[in-house]
Parts: C-alpha cells; sequence; structure tokens
C-alpha cells in the first residue's frame, strides 16, 4: 500500500472520508450517471453500501426516502446527504458539486451547439429526432412512478382521491404549467386535511408560495423559472417540463417549442441529474451567463435542505402530516408528468416527426427498452431525415 493509499485508509477508518476520495468518486459518478435517478442511484448504492461499505443498506434505503420527502432533484439531494454523512458541511457541497458539474459542462456545450444559428444541418436533425421522442419519454417516466404512489392509497375513497389528484395533475400540466405548483401544493394540502383534520397550527410543508409575481424580465426571470424548479417542484424529473415550457416559449420568447423539446432531449441524453436542462433555457435566455445562473440558483435549494435539515431526516419521515401531504401530492405529480407530453407532442413541427414518436412511444412502453437509446435512435433518424431534405426546423 502506497504513502496515499495509507492515508486514504488511516482516514477513513478514523472517521473522516479525505475530501480527495469524494472528489473522486462523486466527481465519477457525474460523469458516468447516464440514465438519470435510477443510475445514480444505482451508482451511489455499489459506491457507498456496497463497495466501501460506509453507509449500511438500511441507511442508505432510509436516505432514499428521505431525499424524496423534498422538493426539487432527488437523486442529486441524495448524492449530498450521502457526502455530508461521510465529512460533514465540505464534504456535501463538494460532493454534490462534483456531481453536477459534469453533466452541466456538457449540455451548455451541447447547448452552444445546438442552439447556434450556424449549426449544420446534421445537428438540427439530430436535435428535431431526440425532441421528437421526448413525449413518449414523460409518458414513461409517469407510469413507471405509478405502483409505489397507489399503494399509499389502501382504501376505496383514498384511491378515489388518488385518481383525482392524478387527473388535476395532468390538466394542470397541459394547460397551466407555471402555476402547475399551486396545483400540486392544494392536492397535498388536501390529504393532509381529509387524513389529520384542519391544524391548530400551520403543519404542512412549508413552501414559500410567491408565484403571483409581477412580470419581470433579464436575468431576473431566468432566476425566477430556476427557483420553481430548484425549490417547488415536487417529484423533480419529468415535472420541471411545465413549470418551464410555458415561461420560455409563450412568455418570455427564450426559445421556440423545437428548441425547447431538443433542451428537454439534452437533459436526458447527458449525464448528471436532468434538472440540468434548466441551464439550456438559461442559456437560450441569456448566454453562457444566463446558462449558469440558472444552474446555480436551480441547485442551491438541494444544498441547503439537505445541510439545514439533514439531521432532521429521520423525524421529516416519521410525520403523520409529511406522508399525508406527499400521498396527496404524489399523484398529482404523476399526473402532471403525464400530462407534460401533451404540450410536449403539440410542439412538434414536421410529419416525421410524429412518426419518431410513434417509434420511441413502441420502443419505450411495449418493448420496455432504456431512455437513452430511444433518443440516440431518434437522433439518428433525425439525422438520416436531414440527409434526405426533410424539413427539420
Amino acid at each position: 500500500m502506497g504513502v496515499a493509499g495509507a492515508a486514504e485508509w488511516q482516514s477513513e477508518h478514523t472517521g473522516g472520508i479525505p475530501l480527495t476520495t469524494i472528489a473522486r468518486e462523486w466527481g465519477r459518478i457525474g460523469c458516468l450517471g447516464f440514465g438519470g435517478p435510477p443510475t445514480h442511484i444505482a451508482l451511489l448504492r455499489r459506491l457507498c453500501v456496497r463497495d466501501r461499505q460506509w453507509i449500511t443498506a438500511s441507511e442508505f434505503e432510509d436516505a432514499i426516502a428521505a431525499t424524496n420527502l423534498l422538493p426539487g432533484p432527488a437523486s442529486t439531494q441524495l448524492a449530498i446527504y450521502t457526502a455530508w454523512r461521510l465529512r460533514g458541511t465540505a464534504g456535501a457541497i463538494l460532493g454534490g458539486v462534483c456531481f453536477i458539474v459534469p453533466g452541466l459542462v456538457l449540455i451548455l456545450a451541447l447547448a452552444a451547439f445546438f442552439l447556434a444559428g450556424g449549426a449544420p444541418r446534421w445537428a438540427h436533425g439530430a436535435a428535431a429526432g431526440a425532441g421528437a421522442a421526448v413525449a413518449a419519454v414523460a409518458v414513461q417516466a409517469g407510469l413507471g412512478l405509478v405502483p409505489a404512489s397507489r399503494q399509499r392509497a389502501t382504501t376505496p375513497a383514498a384511491r378515489l382521491r388518488w385518481l383525482g389528484c392524478a387527473v388535476a395533475g395532468g390538466a394542470a400540466a397541459a394547460t397551466i404549467g407555471p402555476w402547475l405548483v399551486l396545483v400540486l401544493l392544494a392536492a397535498g394540502v388536501l390529504e393532509v386535511v381529509v387524513r389529520t383534520g384542519i391544524p391548530r397550527r400551520p403543519g404542512v410543508p412549508a413552501v414559500p408560495v410567491v408565484l403571483a409575481v409581477p412580470t419581470i424580465g433579464g436575468s431576473a426571470a431566468v432566476a425566477w423559472v430556476a427557483v420553481k424548479v430548484g425549490a417547488l417542484s415536487y417529484g423533480g424529473g419529468f415535472v420541471i417540463i411545465p413549470l418551464m415550457q410555458s415561461d420560455a416559449v409563450a412568455r418570455h420568447h427564450w426559445m421556440t417549442g423545437g428548441q425547447f423539446l431538443d433542451a428537454v432531449a439534452l437533459g436526458q441524453i447527458t449525464p448528471g441529474p436532468v434538472v440540468q436542462t434548466v441551464a439550456v433555457v438559461g442559456y437560450a435566455a441569456g448566454g453562457l451567463a444566463g446558462g449558469l445562473l440558472a444552474a446555480v440558483v436551480a441547485f442551491t435549494p438541494s444544498f441547503v435542505f439537505v445541510l439545514a435539515g439533514g439531521k432532521y431526516f429521520d423525524r421529516l419521515r416519521a410525520d403523520t402530516r409529511i406522508q399525508a401531504f406527499l400521498s396527496g401530492a404524489g399523484p398529482a405529480v404523476i399526473g402532471a408528468i403525464l400530462g407534460s407530453a401533451i404540450p410536449l407532442a403539440l410542439a412538434l413541427q414536421q410529419v416525421w416527426q410524429v412518426v419518431v414518436l410513434a417509434a420511441a412511444a413502441g420502443w419505450l412502453l411495449v418493448a420496455r427498452r432504456g431512455v437513452v437509446s430511444a433518443l440516440l435512435a431518434a437522433a439518428a433518424l433525425g439525422v438520416a431525415a436531414a440527409a434526405v431534405g426533410l424539413p427539420v426546423g
């Protein structure tokens, strides 16, 4: 064992994991984490539980459950939390940054390439092809969450409320995207009231509902979209789409509908959290500075939640009001993810993209194949469409 290896072994076995180890391992996961949260969780479990045995299996499962109680990107919060467990605040910050930065660098580079006016025709074709498949990816993501969420509804009345919340979330995502968070909150609060009654003192999760803000523009508008993504989006992942799409496309006109589809596709095929899609929106609004601003604002709440509340996670999980809130908000999130497929599909501009969407739906929902392979195949079809002269803009 070399000097560096001996120092690492001694540090690990005396209660402190070296920051260099956290930087290396969390950075490696950030580089290899293609496939979204399931891949991130599997890589973190392999590192922390199986290979290094830093955390027990039961503690890791508890960490997954606790981070899923929070708004924002759950797999990012899990990466921050596990690093916090090993090396406190410094470890959490370093681990989280190393997990986020590789994918962020790649997605900003791709945003610069694909959003550039002088990008070659094949690149526009690839983006249009991958973007065409995004609605099918959203449907797959939503359906994958149904079984676990349905288990919370154990009575006929609860199952009826579950269905009602899911329908409300879907309708909101399809029609009033930027206000979706109000529907998610209302669904959660309704379940709290049904299960525990109206509390004498505020007892539901404290979420700053400050959506009714005056029209803003520039950097403030970019930051506001990122705030909604990072601090107010229960469910993470695809639920961010309706939160961003209306602002980015219809309200501020930072992107066309097709470019927004490209942004979502880039968030799926790059490593790291899907929430990094917001960096593409920020780039479209304000170049590199806008992309970095959006990313910083969107991810900062995850660090705050873990650093401020990590020691309270066990209490959070045991709180019956929190559990009730999630039982209501959960199906609304699922409905929102499924509902987001409607505006995504309506944003398609070319007939051949509809054909690609149908093929992607068959690949994902019937053949049950992976998201990354679906998007890469769709991108290849887009390149072929561009090569034979079909419109790609």
